[in-house]
């Protein structure tokens, strides 16, 4: 099996969390915390394993998981969704591949909630969706250039802009049905039909969280412009002194 089957294998669990209340009529009551962790570890133990990840790129992994829960708790006020969490995400997803990526925003989710006491229902589903966020930008990374110029900006800019709304979505799913069940043309309802609640979130999404989620998504860019080029150069610089390969989806 591919690292991109492997990737997709992993992901299709995350679908089916975000899936479930629009095509099963009820929300999923599996332990999701336990299937996301399992499922991230599964995809680092087979990496490892296939000689995809080594040493360095766990310690890397680490130290990035470590960086990312440092700046969710030194940044306690910020405007909208924005958040820094998401630009080193990015970045190695960019540099490393979508699979790295991929675990970079999943373990570094994980390690920021145990550091701010925020694990709950809903840390799952931003596992999943801040694992994605890594994927985006691994799969821009494949048309970036040696030298960190106008393209590579461009394609980090546009990956960060898409995830930054796309993760603030995809989390919202899980408010929306365990806090807006029975909330009239927004809400949702066990049994529900699937277009009808497609119908019921987007509403949802747009009266309650689409400004909220802009704000992500254009700091994100706004931190690509002002950040990106000297830290993928540096990341740029760790892969090449690394030994394990690159993990394409």
């Amino acid at each position: 099996m591919t690292s991109g089957l492997r990737l997709a294998a992993v992901s299709g669990v995350g679908v089916a969390f975000f899936a479930w209340p629009f095509f099963a009529g009820t929300p999923a009551e599996a332990p999701a915390l336990a299937l996301a962790i399992g499922s991230m570890l599964a995809l680092a133990l087979v990496e490892i394993g296939t000689r995809r990840l080594d040493s360095r790129g766990l310690a890397l992994l680490a130290a990035l998981a470590a960086i990312d829960a440092g700046l969710r708790l030194a940044v306690v006020i910020g405007i909208g969704g924005f958040s820094p969490f998401f630009f080193l995400v990015l970045c190695a997803g960019f540099v490393f591949g979508p699979s790295y990526g991929f675990l970079c925003g999943s373990f570094a989710m994980v390690v920021s909630a145990l550091a701010t006491g925020g694990l709950g229902p809903w840390v799952p589903y931003q596992m999943f969706a801040a694992g994605w966020v890594g994927v985006a930008a691994g799969l821009a990374g494949r048309w970036r250039t040696p030298v960190f110029g106008w393209r590579n900006a461009l394609l980090l800019c546009l990956a960060g802009a898409v995830t930054g709304l796309a993760f603030g979505a995809l989390t919202d799913v899980q408010t929306w049905v365990g806090a807006y069940r029975g909330a009239g043309d927004l809400g949702w309802e066990p049994g529900q039909a699937t277009l009808t609640s497609l119908l019921h979130f987007g509403r949802f999404y747009l009266v309650t969280s689409l400004v909220y989620d802009s704000f992500r998504s254009a700091g994100n860019v706004l931190m690509v412009l002002l950040l990106a080029a000297p830290v993928v150069a540096a990341l740029e610089r760790l892969r090449a002194r690394f030994t394990f390969e690159l993990m394409p989806a």
